[in-house]
């Protein structure tokens, strides 16, 4: 080979080295280094505002689940204009996929139907959704 092949070469070896470790560091779901111990005191509130026998308070706290796993996704770089596009191109993360997708399905029932009536055990099973993704994103 000729010194300039070689040159060239070696130039493109290096870029996509390069450019392969870029990927590996800011791949899907390998964004920004999360606040652990706020995301876990946001998670100990929202748990405690879950009130057996009070409607309002399963709504409350699957809407703020909701909210705080869409700010671990955004936080840690998932890409998507909307909950639900973050949450697929954050699928290869979820250890449970179809709960995660129950659970906010959930939400949504709340947010936009209005005489949707969601009782404690479906919040609970909603909130360890919440939690085992949360958990799967390393933001507790």
């Amino acid at each position: 080979m000729t010194d300039g092949l070689m040159l060239v070469f070696l130039v493109v070896i290096v870029l996509v080295g390069g450019g392969i470790l870029f990927l590996i560091a800011h791949g899907r779901g390998a964004g920004k280094q999360l606040d652990v111990d706020r995301y876990r005191t946001s998670w100990m509130t929202i748990e405690r505002q879950l009130v057996k026998g009070e409607e309002a308070t399963s709504h409350l706290a699957v809407l703020n689940a909701d909210k705080l796993l869409d700010q671990a996704l955004r936080q840690r770089g998932v890409k998507g204009d909307t909950m639900g596009e973050r949450m697929k191109n954050a699928a290869g993360i979820w250890s449970n996929a179809n709960t995660v997708w129950s659970a906010h399905k959930i939400r949504n029932r709340i947010a936009h139907e209005p005489d949707v009536r969601v009782g404690y055990d479906n919040a609970r099973r909603a909130l360890a959704a919440y939690k085992r993704a949360l958990k799967d994103l390393g933001a507790i």
